[in-house]
């Protein structure tokens, strides 16, 4: 008897779950209905049919629900977006200052607090987590909140375009925003195709040596920072000198491998600032004799980008700099483009608001600038 006793109340309560919880307002009761859905780590999880209120955690998470055009569902957000830093190179954050005055509920990089997510009011009714392999673990972090958890694959540009494009889908699959995951997708597909377009037929045999130093990892680093597949190059079908074989998304070249190479054009991503002043890229080329004799130092041909390795990828970022970076090496390909004026269309579309003027003063006004030395 007792355990059709339990057998009974556990059906009971799985039911309520399933197809309705019942919150009182007034005298009206309102409905709320679950559906199950699979995540990127395959796990089965359970979740409301139309949630409103909603936390991110970990890098990037909080950029895709600003695409999604979902931001105003946020309660809660990790402290990395209430800091207040000399530099910001988050398009998201500057489209949405209200981050800055939300309730925090852990650290930056998936580093979860439950018991500050238990104390938000009203409670979140999923937490999405992207790089679920960092922070806490996604289901300890469902088990102790009771909150169902979705780990998502933030993806890239290049080489996981699809993973990207499957978490925006199952993103807005959760959130009703089908129409816009799909409309986010052919806008990147299409500056990809067009930029791609401008330069297939260009020859490139007599083509200048590119290198991009300054990339940002996990912090600043100073010119020997560099990405050997950087996107933008990819999608005009330039190569960085630092590109091989055996390329990795990140890597850190040795200062003789940079006279070695002598690159024509150096390009530097402005995430150096951050560096202490006499290590950033700017302060070694200026200072360091090695540098001295570089080919881009003595023709002038330097020139600043937007950082766009900020709390991981900022696709906005990415395809601004791959027009800007185009409009350079091949200004016939590139004639009608004005690159701010390109930046900011990305950034409207993106994240809702034309950010590049507030984005290049916080960089001393040198985004897509010739730099002098």
């Amino acid at each position: 008897m007792k355990y059709f006793l339990k057998q009974a109340c556990f059906m009971i309560l799985l039911l309520s779950l399933i197809f309705s919880c019942g919150k009182k307002n007034g005298d009206a009761v309102q409905q709320v209905t679950y559906k199950t859905i699979t995540d990127y780590l395959g796990r089965t999880v359970m979740i409301p049919e139309k949630p409103m209120r909603i936390i991110c955690s970990g890098a990037g998470c909080l950029r895709y629900i600003t695409y999604l055009e979902c931001q105003d569902r946020i309660g809660a957000v990790d402290d990395l977006e209430t800091r207040s830093n000399q530099f910001d190179a988050r398009p998201y954050a500057l489209s949405n200052p209200r981050f800055r005055e939300l309730p925090i509920f852990g650290e930056t990089r998936g580093f979860d607090n439950p018991e500050l997510i238990l104390s938000l009011t009203p409670r979140p009714e999923i937490i999405f987590k992207t790089y679920p392999e960092m922070g806490h673990d996604p289901a300890e972090l469902q088990e102790k909140t009771g909150i169902p958890v979705v780990a998502l694959n933030y993806g890239d540009l290049v080489d996981a375009r699809e993973d990207f494009y499957s978490s925006l889908r199952l993103l807005a699959k959760i959130m009703d925003k089908q129409k816009r995951a799909e409309e986010i997708i052919a806008f990147v597909d299409a500056c990809i195709a067009d930029l791609h377009n401008r330069t297939k037929d260009i020859k490139k045999q007599s083509e200048k040596t590119c290198y991009i130093g300054g990339i940002a990892f996990k912090g600043p680093h100073g010119l020997q920072s560099t990405e050997p597949a950087y996107p933008p190059f990819v999608f005009i079908g330039t190569e960085n000198a630092a590109l091989s074989d055996n390329s990795q998304a990140y890597i850190n070249v040795s200062k003789e491998k940079i006279v070695e190479w002598n690159p024509d054009i150096i390009f530097i991503d402005l995430a150096t600032m951050q560096s202490d002043p006499k290590a950033n890229a700017f302060y070694e080329l200026r200072s360091d004799p090695a540098y001295r004799n570089l080919k881009a130092l003595k023709t002038g041909e330097v020139y600043a980008v937007i950082p766009y390795n900020w709390y991981t990828q900022n696709y906005g970022s990415t395809l601004a700099n791959a027009y800007y970076i185009g409009k350079v090496l091949y200004p016939e390909a590139f004639a009608e483009i004005d690159p701010e004026k390109k930046a900011d269309e990305i950034y409207e579309f993106l994240v809702g608001k034309p950010v590049f003027a507030e984005l290049n003063h916080i960089f001393n006004n040198m985004i897509f600038k010739r730099v002098r030395f």
